[in-house]
């Protein structure tokens, strides 16, 4: 046996990090996790956590001011803030999602426009691409964009923009030439000041409180010439390399809830008593236990290599990232309804946060593509 053998295992500046991120993450965000919530507001003190630690946008590359972090070392930062608190945990994974196709496809000088403000905590990004028709169908999209001299005119709508309001730069996919399908989409960077761009109501949901998901519309909005992203008509090939690089962050994150509620669930067994013992003792309660764990396990390492994955450029992400994140996030939905379970009545309450871990796991299996959409990719991958 080599003690020294390092296939399948983290470096020590993994490790590392990760005990960073929690020990930031318990004591700066997790004491305001449950009023973020309560109160459906910004976590703005997770925000300043994060951005004074460097954590907030670790991804960005050392040339534009950031921490040049690996895809691996992302999704530790995703996972170990959402174990706490998954609205916060939104703040790592949406400035990657956000600026993701800027860094695969943007100009140098574009790059150099918006990145650096990301990576300083100036402020965040956020991603457009769904509209209220274009859903899992995305490439259906009507939002529209013309070129009209040194401008980018944009006109339609977009919807389930997470931490939109927030951010001040927007990833925006509009269609340029209607003749052309999905060729004829393409990117922009949209700043919230630039005109005819505003932002609607933020939506009433069932989990993740605390990140303001909203509209966008944009009604004769214009933006210089120079910021769309890469070349006309590349722009939703752009959209689906994104993805493939963001879908293990969510993976990350569905396996950061589903920890937390494991967690929860493992200090509660032990010190709740019934019939004159700890519930733990019970092999009923042990099995449901040694289930959940087994599955964030899998999970985890699941996320861990399609990131690697994505870090080395692989090609063929597509499967991978997508079975990362529907396995991860269907694994979260599941430990956290039986982390509710074990807690019994007092599960079901707010004086306990396994509901909050609950509400919050069942977006993962929805945003970034469905579930079902997950595995239509998967079975495209496969067939081919």
């Amino acid at each position: 046996m080599d003690p020294n053998f390092g296939t399948y295992q983290l470096g020590e500046e993994h490790e590392a990090l990760r005990e960073a991120v929690r020990a930031l993450s318990e004591k700066e965000i997790a004491p305001y996790a449950a009023e973020v919530d309560e109160q459906e507001r910004y976590p703005k003190e997770a925000l300043d956590a994060l951005v004074k630690a460097g954590f907030a946008a670790t991804h960005i590359p050392e040339e534009y001011g950031g921490e040049g972090a690996d895809s691996v070392a992302t999704c530790i930062v995703i996972e170990e803030v959402a174990r706490v608190c998954g609205s916060s945990s939104l703040i790592p994974a949406v400035n990657k999602l956000g600026t993701m196709p800027i860094i695969l496809s943007a100009s140098d000088d574009l790059k150099k426009q918006v990145l650096p403000a990301i990576a300083s905590g100036e402020t965040t990004a956020s991603y457009a691409l769904s509209e209220r028709e274009a859903g899992s169908d995305a490439a259906s999209m009507k939002t529209r964009a013309r070129l009209d001299g040194d401008h980018w005119v944009l006109n339609g709508s977009k919807c389930w923009i997470t931490n939109g309001g927030v951010s001040k730069w927007y990833t925006v996919m509009a269609v340029t030439d209607p003749d052309k399908g999905a060729n004829g989409i393409s990117a922009f960077a949209v700043h919230a000041d630039d005109p005819g761009f505003t932002v609607g109501p933020k939506e009433k949901k069932l989990g993740i409180k605390g990140s303001p998901t909203v509209e966008l519309y944009f009604e004769d909005a214009t933006i210089p010439a120079d910021r769309i992203i890469g070349e006309p008509g590349t722009g939703f090939k752009t959209a689906l390399k994104t993805l493939d690089h963001t879908r293990p962050t969510i993976g990350a994150q569905a396996v950061g809830i589903a920890q937390g509620a494991l967690d929860q669930a493992l200090a509660y067994v032990k010190e709740r008593k019934q019939f004159g013992k700890s519930i733990s003792e019970f092999q009923g309660v042990q099995f449901m236990l040694a289930d959940m764990a087994m599955k964030v396990e899998s999970a985890r390492q699941m996320v861990y290599v399609a990131a690697a994955r994505a870090e080395r450029g692989e090609p063929n992400l597509g499967f991978i990232s997508a079975a990362a994140k529907c396995f991860a996030s269907d694994v979260a939905m599941e430990v956290t309804t039986d982390a509710v379970q074990l807690f019994g009545g007092a599960g079901y309450t707010r004086d306990f946060p396994v509901e909050r871990m609950m509400r919050d796991a069942k977006i993962t299996q929805i945003y970034e593509g469905t579930n079902q959409v997950q595995r239509m990719v998967m079975a495209r991958n496969l067939l081919k």
